[in-house]
């Protein structure tokens, strides 16, 4: 152990190898000096430990690739593109909505030049950002005004904030929900300097509940869609319009934070549970939150919609700019809002409520293509099979959307570690193991990806 020990080279000895010496003009003298320190100190742990096997020739070419492959992976993006063939459309861990390609020009357009984000080109004086979709909101929902920010959290948090700092909100015990991340809504009440006063039961909630609990510090009655949980059976919760009478005849604002939001009424593919922004406007709620990533198919946002004069002093509320939306986000958005708009349709141009909306014998067809490109593969066992696809994104969580995944298995390969295998390759797939099978749902994998699978596969079974 000592003999091999007292071998091991000094670094800047190895920073004179020739071999050592072409990789350092490939990359920098401090790049290869890190890499060649970590690995002197994994073979030194690995001798002390009883498991060298030898050391390396550490003057060959072969050793000099080896630092240069370990310099080309630290400098690879940590934030990059995946294949999404787990069958939930928004996924939360994948980044949510997949972005229309107008909304990608957008962003590079602005991202690319200067902007008019904050000049008003009309009069040549400062605008606001706030300007650029608010009338395409209000015309999508049929709000009186529109406020965005960078999240629903922040827009639930400037909202309250601004309606009921010191006073009190009445909120539905079956409504104080927790999102992902831990978000639960009671801390983000307290969060906005408002006291939160529980009513009715977590099962069952009446007007009558609200309307006792109504004192002088009250300001707000808030309203949770609870989309990412079901409570079945004996329930009861009154109904927004009579929820937006109380408010209105007791002076107090009726919010509601729909979490997700969708634009479009998309029950005739089976989702009918998550309420239309403009019919929750419509039933007399004063201001609704919801998501811009979402079930609207946009970027990262929260979108503030309802009464002018509660948007005006939101406007004017000294947290909105740290909480403001920045120019990408408002110009991927704005450029979404505008494929809700005739004659686009929006089914068809959104990537999000394309993948909700395909007829399944479509994706049937993709798994079909997909599966003719891997058999033969290293002797992999390819089957299709009917699967069920998720909306996700904490939306509709027992509602599921038919589907079919290819399911494979690679002969000397466990289903985990050909997930593992996946997911280091370039790009990375991320698919689901199902009853010991890796199984990739095509209702989340677009047609130009499965040409990036059958390459990720190959390079798999060849090894």
């Amino acid at each position: 152990m000592n003999s091999q020990l007292r071998q091991l080279p000094q670094v800047e000895t190895l920073l004179h190898s020739p071999a050592i010496a072409k990789v350092i003009d490939a990359s920098s003298r401090q790049e290869v000096a890190d890499v060649l320190r970590a690995a002197l100190a994994q073979l030194r742990a690995d001798i002390q430990a009883g498991r060298g096997a030898g050391l390396p020739d550490f003057t060959s070419a072969a050793f000099a690739q080896g630092l240069l492959a370990e310099i080309l992976n630290a400098r690879a993006p940590n934030l990059r593109a995946v294949v999404n063939a787990t069958g939930i459309i928004i996924h939360t861990n994948l980044g949510r909505a997949r972005l229309a390609p107008e909304a990608l020009a957008a962003m590079q357009d602005v991202g690319a030049h200067p902007s008019n984000l904050e000049l008003n080109l009309t009069t040549g004086k400062r605008g606001s950002r706030y300007d650029h979709a608010e009338a395409l909101i209000c015309e999508l929902t049929g709000a009186d005004a529109a406020l965005i920010v960078n999240n629903c959290a922040a827009a639930v948090v400037l909202g309250l904030m601004g309606t009921a700092m010191g006073r009190k909100v009445i909120a539905s015990r079956g409504e104080l929900i927790e999102i992902g991340g831990s978000f639960r809504l009671p801390d983000v009440i307290a969060q906005s300097g408002a006291v939160l006063k529980e009513v009715g039961a977590t099962n069952k909630t009446r007007l009558g509940d609200y309307a006792d609990a109504i004192d002088d510090d009250v300001a707000v009655l808030l309203k949770s869609h609870t989309s990412n949980f079901r409570i079945i059976g004996f329930t009861a919760a009154p109904a927004r319009e009579d929820l937006a009478k109380l408010a209105k005849d007791r002076d107090l604002i009726l919010i509601e934070d729909l979490g997700s939001g969708v634009l479009i009424d998309l029950s005739p593919f089976g989702l009918s549970d998550e309420p239309v922004v403009a019919d929750i406007l419509k039933a007399g709620v004063d201001l609704v939150m919801f998501s811009g990533d979402k079930l609207l198919g946009g970027p990262q946002a929260g979108i503030i919609a309802g009464r002018a004069d509660i948007i005006a002093q939101l406007r004017a509320h000294p947290l909105l700019r740290a909480l403001r939306i920045d120019k990408l986000s408002l110009a991927a958005l704005e450029a979404t809002l505008r494929l809700y708009r005739a004659p686009n349709d929006p089914l068809t141009r959104i990537p999000v409520l394309r993948m909700l909306s395909e007829p399944a014998p479509a994706v049937q067809a993709r798994a079909d293509l997909l599966a003719g490109l891997l058999r033969g593969q290293g002797g992999a066992e390819v089957s299709v099979v009917p699967s069920a696809a998720y909306v996700g994104g904490g939306a509709m969580p027992q509602q599921d959307l038919a589907s079919f995944s290819v399911s494979v298995m690679v002969p000397d390969l466990s289903a985990d570690d050909l997930a593992t295998a996946l997911r280091v390759a370039t790009p990375p797939i991320i698919g689901r193991i199902h009853q010991g099978r890796m199984q990739l749902d095509m209702r989340t994998v677009a047609d130009d990806e499965l040409p990036l699978i059958a390459a990720a596969f190959n390079a798999i079974t060849a090894r």
